[in-house]
């Protein structure tokens, strides 16, 4: 027996905290859908994160982070959404969904992604990690940011993304299949 939610769950924390990983394993476990912030904007505009950076800067990024939330808002319910690190700063995030951060050390995301067999890829996709110090920077400022906007704090600490995902269905009463 499964108890649907009300409401959409969105997932907030630092690049390569695994966000998306969790959502889809909360997706596998749930049978819900789950949506990446970052795979509608690419879609949206057709190139990857990276050339929408180099070619028309973060602000506009930012500004195309807006946008989809705005859009998330009107039309997405019931959903597991994954977004991107800075994505905890669009206006109407609360009105998308219960806020869920996924809370890490800045040294166990970068070893989580350098352990990834797909690793320079990962590392490429993320154009505010190729100045690590700047990047190390980045995340002690927003920690306190993401805390304040979230509604439940969940540590990644020594949890697998099956375990975390079922921690979070747990706390949603969205009761999961065997997995």
């Amino acid at each position: 027996m499964r108890t649907r939610m009300s409401k959409n769950i969105v997932l907030i924390g630092f690049m390569g905290v695994g966000k998306g990983t969790i959502a889809r394993e909360m997706s596998k476990q749930s049978e819900l859908y789950s949506l990446d912030c970052d795979d509608l904007i690419e879609s949206l505009e057709n190139r990857k994160i990276r050339r929408i950076f180099e070619e028309d800067g973060e602000e506009y990024f930012r500004q195309l982070e807006q946008k989809t939330a705005k859009w998330l808002e009107k039309n997405v319910k019931n959903t597991i959404i994954s977004t991107g690190g800075g994505f905890y700063k669009v206006k109407n995030l609360k009105k998308i969904g219960t806020i869920v951060y996924l809370q890490s050390t800045f040294d166990a995301i970068l070893e989580r992604i350098l352990s990834h067999p797909n690793s320079k890829r990962k590392l490429e996709k993320r154009p505010l990690l190729k100045d690590l110090k700047k990047a190390k920077s980045l995340f002690e400022k927003r920690i306190k940011s993401y805390e304040k906007c979230a509604y439940i704090v969940i540590s990644t600490k020594d949890k697998s993304p099956k375990e975390i995902a079922k921690e979070i269905l747990v706390l949603f009463r969205i009761f999961s299949k065997q997995v």
